[in-house]
């Protein structure tokens, strides 16, 4: 039986742009929830306030789920910031935040087994975020936890140039790793997408975000890159065929890059 899965929403974004890979996720098998965030339940973390109110919420949505499914451990997917946030999560230091008046500690990291980061960026430049990612590069660095399996995806779709075009990414990777002039998703460049220690997966042709025209990271070819790491493999031989199994192995032979 696969882990259950959670999905826990980017920046300013809400749980119905994550419904489409619920779905997809549940047809492979894999009981999938997605953390119930509305747009609003954001702005108290604007301005680089603390993203408690975000935390809270996905302990509730986990916490719920392994009562559900009667599980000991989820599979948790963090898109954009919410791969970041999760690995505040399941960090042992009291969060206070830039702000904040009572600090929080969840120690989730025995709660998930896997997490799976789409396009996060893991350092920023940006002084409104630099604070919480700080706090996440200086106290729980790489691939920390190890008894998680961390898996960061990164998209290599737009080259930061300064034209039209290319100028949102640029401006983007510039204030997310210092360097405009480089490969991402149009919005987290490659370099700030990857940890030390994880499985640091390439997709090529992937956008940021579920919005975004084109396809992203849940879109149907790009999640068979990723997939296999919420289960075992002998179970996605199951539930996806022989012929995926082959693309599969083809690909952990011949690297990282897809």
């Amino acid at each position: 039986m696969p882990l259950p899965t959670v999905i826990l929403p980017g920046y300013l974004e809400n749980a119905i742009a994550y419904r489409q890979l619920e779905q997809s996720l549940q047809q492979l098998n894999f009981p999938t929830v997605t953390v119930p965030l509305r747009r609003r339940d954001w702005l108290p973390t604007l301005g680089g306030r603390p993203v408690t109110p975000i935390l809270q919420q996905l302990d509730r949505t986990i916490k719920h789920t392994l009562q559900q499914y009667n599980a000991t451990q989820v599979n948790l997917i963090g898109h954009s910031a919410g791969g970041w946030i999760s690995r505040i999560y399941m960090g042992e230091k009291p969060y206070l935040g830039r702000g904040g008046v009572k600090p929080f500690l969840w120690e989730a990291h025995p709660l998930v087994a896997n997490l799976i980061t789409l396009g996060t960026p893991h350092i920023s430049q940006e002084r409104w975020t630099r604070f919480n990612l700080d706090f996440v590069t200086n106290n729980y660095p790489g691939a920390f936890h190890k008894n998680v399996r961390y898996i960061c995806v990164a998209g290599k779709t737009i080259f930061g140039q300064r034209r039209p075009g290319s100028w949102l990414a640029y401006s983007s990777y510039q204030l997310t790793c210092g360097q405009g002039n480089t490969w991402g998703d149009g919005i987290t460049p490659i370099a700030a997408a990857h940890l030390e220690g994880a499985e640091n997966l390439v997709i090529e042709g992937v956008r940021h975000s579920p919005r975004s025209p084109g396809i992203w990271y849940g879109s149907a070819e790009p999640l068979k890159a990723w997939v296999q790491y919420l289960g075992s493999w002998q179970l996605l031989v199951i539930l996806v065929g022989g012929r995926q199994r082959a693309e599969g192995r083809r690909q952990k032979s011949e690297g990282r890059k897809i």
